[in-house]
């Protein structure tokens, strides 16, 4: 496997607020179980240009490798709070997965 930095990028409409919380409040936690930070998110990201605006929230994270970041998707603990609060309360658009650019 790649010890390449991954990026992860979510885009999802939340429909149940208050169960999405609970989602939130684990999510944090797995990604420190497997070395992942949490950059930023946004629920008005902007559109300057294409044909697919993004619609709803969008969220980025990044592990330091993609060994990490399938560690981290594939655990239990992740699977769980998916399956318990995220899949119920959202319409999941996009998960995607960047690589970093090599060093030059």
């Amino acid at each position: 496997m790649s010890q390449t930095r991954v990026y992860c990028i979510a885009n999802l409409e939340i429909e149940d607020a208050e169960l999405f919380r609970n989602y939130e409040k684990g999510f944090f936690g797995t990604l420190k179980e497997h070395n992942g930070e949490f950059i930023t998110m946004d629920d008005k990201s902007i559109h300057l240009e294409g044909t697919s605006p993004i619609e709803g929230r969008v969220i980025m994270w990044t592990f330091p490798s993609e060994e990490e970041m399938n560690n981290w998707f594939s655990s239990n603990s992740y699977q769980e709070l998916a399956e318990n609060y995220r899949r119920p309360a959202t319409e999941l658009k996009n998960l995607t997965v960047i690589k970093a650019m090599p060093t030059r």
